[in-house]
């Protein structure tokens, strides 16, 4: 099927779970940084105006400026109930919400930076407790692409090609595994395929870790490598969709997701895992309820997690 002839349409398995509340929009209130948990439990952090610029480039909410300390509101919700929690005097600027074991969370500014000459790097991550209060900072690394915790609070990280070719050590590995306490606890040691260029999305499934990326050597391509945290053990494949947003697996099934960029649509691509290969089971192009930017996907355990606008649904692999 060409999928650029296929008229734009909904897909039956699209479950819309959540949309910013009019009333928190009348109040000048933003959904900034999002991400589900290993319990299905979707977090999104609200922000005022009052503290928001407006950037050029890139388009949504992605590419909105930031004045610290800022004070947000992160709000849980679930199948049965949404929470809300204030966070306040946040100082660092995140570019990535993650989700930790007792409700604590984690917000992340994908870049840091040396520590004068030496060999120390500035802290890019705070962990808060279930009442929002900071616990710990930490340092995951340069230029982080793609971010993922897993249900025991493992961090795990596929970077971007400044990262890769700059100082940062776990960085120029690619990908890495990290503790809540922000110690290198994984690394590829030369088990990938080709050596990473850039991250593109990340996922869990069961006891596994799934990190998304593409590699700058001539021989191309997209890859998806499993990791099991419990061992270090890791296997790589090819990906039969390049450069996705979004990646869930579930048995020997996937969904994909690739954005057509601040357009009201995606890519969804289905495929099946035969021994080593992946083959397409289906292809169509996803009419979504709203504009699809960077950021835009993260699969658990069987479900992608979409942000279309202000409107979060889910898709069933």
């Amino acid at each position: 099927m060409n999928l650029r002839s296929t008229t734009d349409r909904p897909d039956p398995a699209m479950h819309r779970v959540w949309r910013l509340p009019t009333a928190d929009a009348v109040r000048g209130r933003r959904a900034l940084w999002w991400s589900v948990g290993p319990a299905g439990e979707l977090a999104v952090l609200l922000v005022s105006l009052k503290y928001l610029t407006r950037g050029r480039y890139p388009r949504g909410w992605v590419g909105r400026g930031l004045r610290t300390p800022f004070t947000g509101e992160l709000v849980t919700i679930t199948d049965r109930e949404e929470k809300r929690i204030p966070v306040k005097d946040i100082r660092i600027r995140p570019s990535h919400l993650a989700l930790l074991p007792d409700s604590r969370f984690l917000l992340v500014n994908s870049r840091t930076s040396r520590v004068g000459d030496g060999e120390l790097w500035r802290p890019n991550a705070v962990v808060f407790s279930a009442s929002g209060s900071p616990e710990a900072e930490l340092c995951v690394g340069d230029d982080i692409a793609a971010l993922v915790t897993d249900a025991d609070g493992g961090i795990w990280t596929a970077y971007g090609d400044e990262g890769i070719y700059g100082e940062h050590p776990e960085s120029a590995a690619g990908l890495a595994g990290w503790s809540a306490r922000g110690e290198a606890t994984w690394a590829p040691d030369g088990r990938l395929p080709d050596h990473p260029l850039q991250g593109c999305t990340a996922a869990t499934e069961d006891d596994r870790v799934w990190l998304v990326w593409y590699p700058g050597s001539s021989r191309g391509g997209t890859y998806l490598t499993q990791i099991t945290p419990a061992t270090g053990a890791v296997t790589s494949y090819r990906s039969p969709l390049q450069q996705p947003d979004g990646f869930a697996f579930r048995g020997n099934r996937a969904v994909f997701t690739r954005r057509d960029h601040n357009k009201r649509a995606a890519e969804l691509v289905r495929a099946e895992l035969d021994g080593g290969t992946w083959s397409v089971t289906g292809r169509v192009r996803l009419r979504t309820p709203g504009r699809v930017v960077p950021r835009c996907a993260q699969g658990r355990d069987g479900f992608l997690w979409l942000r279309a606008g202000d409107t979060w649904t889910r898709i069933e692999v």
